[in-house]
C-alpha cells in the first residue's frame, strides 16, 4: 500500500511519462496538441483520462450545469454516433445524466479497462496502449464533429 504522497507521485509520474510518449504525435489535423489537457473548444465538453488502482477510463464528459443543455449536447453526440463508432469503435458506454466522483451530474461516453493499476509500473505499457489509440480516435472524431456543436454554443 502506498501513502497518499507516494500514490500522488506515481500518478504524476505516469501522466508525465504518457505525456512525453504522446508529445511527438500530432493531432489528426497535423497540429501540435497537449494530449493530457486536450482542448475541445467547448467549455463543457471535456476529454478525460483517469487511472487508479483498479481501472483506467477515457471519456468524453459533458458537464454543463443546465441539465437540459447537457442533454442537448448528449443528443448531438448521439446523432453522430455512427461517425463516432466508425472512428473509435464500439467498445464505448453512453450514459446520460450520471453522477461523477464529486456528485456532479454529467453525461459521458467512455471506455474502460479493469485489472490495470497506475501504481504498478509494469502495467504502464498496457495503460499507454489503452489510452493512446482512444485519445487519438477521439481527436480524429472531434476534428469533424466539433462543427456540429457550434450552434449549441452560439445558442446559449
Amino acid at each position: 500500500m502506498f501513502s497518499k504522497q507516494e500514490a500522488s507521485q506515481l500518478r504524476k509520474e505516469f501522466w508525465t511519462v504518457f505525456g512525453q510518449y504522446m508529445k511527438p504525435v500530432p493531432s489528426f489535423e497535423g497540429e501540435k496538441v497537449n494530449w493530457l489537457n486536450y482542448k475541445t473548444g467547448e467549455k463543457d465538453v471535456l476529454f478525460k483520462m483517469e487511472a487508479d488502482n483498479k481501472m483506467a477510463t477515457i471519456a468524453i464528459e459533458i458537464a454543463h450545469a443546465d441539465l437540459e443543455i447537457q442533454q442537448l449536447y448528449y443528443e448531438q453526440f448521439e446523432q453522430l454516433k455512427n461517425m463516432f463508432k466508425n472512428v473509435a469503435g464500439n467498445n464505448w458506454t453512453w450514459t446520460l445524466h450520471s453522477k461523477d466522483e464529486n456528485g456532479k451530474v454529467v453525461s459521458k461516453i467512455f471506455s474502460q479497462t479493469v485489472g490495470l493499476t497506475v501504481f504498478n509500473k509494469a502495467d504502464w505499457p498496457s495503460l499507454i496502449s489503452f489510452f493512446k489509440p482512444r485519445i487519438i480516435a477521439l481527436d480524429e472524431f472531434w476534428s469533424t464533429a466539433r462543427y456540429g456543436f457550434e450552434s449549441l454554443r452560439l445558442g446559449r
